[in-house]
């Protein structure tokens, strides 16, 4: 659909595109190309696969979810407690790593929506799983070449993360290693510093623990790593697949079909699913809901890019180590564990609370957000040829279809006035006319006319 998307926020997005490229996105590119397909497997990790068999041993095959959650965020050898693993030498590279573009458009967005809300005196902005950092940089980079568009907003960064490794990674980014942890575990704030440009940035392990405010909530690569719980429709019903000991190879795990119901396949299976194999994030469900909660109570709006579908896809639980595909049952905590994120079970979740746009395809998220004239801008007032050839070769990968470009999607959740119509005058009574809602950027298209 296309829409104008407003004088104001079309100013915004002409005025960061006259900015350069930042020095540093070439460099990490290039980096990224030559170590792609390079990045050694780092040795296996027996504790974990020696804890997963106690635990199994001692009550039974758990679930996947349980599974995820142990080799993922264990407290001593999950593997984003122990690992720094994006870029090109871990075991994924993200879209803020690959280009600034990309963040420089979601700040664009960010901002807008901050417009279309009434340009709240105070600015939350609350990013889960934050990565290195690039992103937020990219951002607040934003935010300060629009500085004088927030005049009169206190804008503050609110981090969740569960990694400790990478906390002190994103303090490096975000506030040049000037940040402080916290001397108290009973802190919800366990790091906190100040860009260089005064933002406050502050650090939780939960979401709950963020104060209340006008908040943009961002998780870019985050919902996808969430536990989920696998089904099966079996001739006696539905069956959770759980993980189990492989009792005919020594030190390795295998799935197993439930025998009976239980209490997560009796109740998360949705009434009406035609599908045969499901899976189901329930971790996702509440946090959306947590997040429509905060926003019809405190305003804002959320924006989630992620692997995904619209309840159409079935078995999508895989692990990535070194850039590449790895088995998921295979030396645990070694490898990130990940699986598409269904859009459709998060927007049953909202329960109608908030309006929900999307999901779109990244490709068609960045485009109408504008980055075809950012591109044009960047190649016209580039002359170095290295530096074109990045350039083209990092929009390449964002929106090439085979590549990030469809395989990506954005969805976002909105408070019910921000899309609501105006009010009409009635008779001959004259009152103001509420102005009508900014089209919501990258879900309609930009006119430049």
């Amino acid at each position: 659909m296309r829409a104008c998307f407003g004088v104001k926020t079309q100013q915004l997005i002409s005025r960061v595109f006259r900015h350069p490229v930042h020095p540093s996105a070439a460099v990490q590119w290039r980096l990224a190309q030559s170590r792609l397909l390079s990045a050694g497997e780092s040795k296996p990790r027996p504790s974990m696969l020696k804890h997963l068999t106690f635990k199994i041993k001692a009550t039974g095959p758990i679930t996947v979810a349980e599974y995820m959650r142990e080799v993922l965020t264990n407290p001593v050898t999950g593997y984003y407690v122990r690992n720094n693993m994006l870029g090109p030498d871990g075991d994924f590279i993200t879209s803020p790593e690959i280009s600034q573009i990309f963040g420089e458009l979601l700040g664009v967005w960010i901002l807008s929506e901050w417009m279309g809300a009434g340009r709240p005196k105070h600015l939350q902005l609350v990013e889960l799983g934050p990565g290195k950092g690039s992103l937020a940089s990219d951002i607040l980079r934003v935010f300060s070449q629009l500085k004088s568009v927030l005049d009169g907003c206190s804008v503050s960064l609110h981090l969740v993360e569960v990694s400790p490794a990478l906390s002190g990674v994103q303090a490096q980014t975000l506030t040049g290693g000037s940040s402080v942890e916290s001397s108290s575990e009973d802190d919800p704030v366990f790091r906190r510093g100040e860009t260089s440009a005064g933002q406050p940035v502050f650090w939780y392990r939960r979401l709950e623990d963020v104060p209340a405010g006008f908040s943009i909530f961002i998780a870019h690569e985050f919902f996808d790593a969430l536990p989920i719980h696998t089904f099966q429709r079996t001739p006696k019903g539905w069956r959770e697949v759980l993980v189990d000991i492989d009792p005919e190879k020594q030190n390795r795990l295998r799935f197993v079909v439930s025998p009976s119901p239980t209490p997560a396949s009796s109740a998360l299976i949705q009434p009406e699913e035609r599908r045969s194999h499901v899976e189901v994030c329930a971790d996702g469900g509440v946090l959306v809901q947590q997040i429509s909660r905060r926003i019809v109570e405190d305003g804002g709006a959320a924006l989630i890019a992620d692997y995904g579908h619209d309840g159409t896809k079935t078995d999508t639980f895989r692990g990535f180590k070194g850039h590449r595909l790895h088995d998921v049952l295979s030396s645990p905590g070694s490898a990130d564990l990940t699986a598409d994120v269904d859009f459709s079970f998060l927007r049953t979740m909202t329960r109608g609370g908030v309006a929900c746009l999307g999901p779109v395809t990244q490709k068609m998220f960045l485009k109408n957000m504008g980055i075809d004239v950012r591109m044009e801008v960047l190649l016209r007032n580039c002359s170095d040829g290295p530096t074109r050839m990045q350039l083209i070769r990092s929009y390449d990968m964002l929106m090439n279809p085979e590549k990030m470009g469809e395989r990506f999607l954005f969805f976002s959740l909105l408070h019910h006035s921000r899309l609501a119509k105006p009010k009409k005058t009635e008779g001959m009574k004259l009152e103001d006319k509420s102005p009508a809602p900014l089209p919501v950027g990258g879900f309609t298209e930009i006119s430049f006319s």
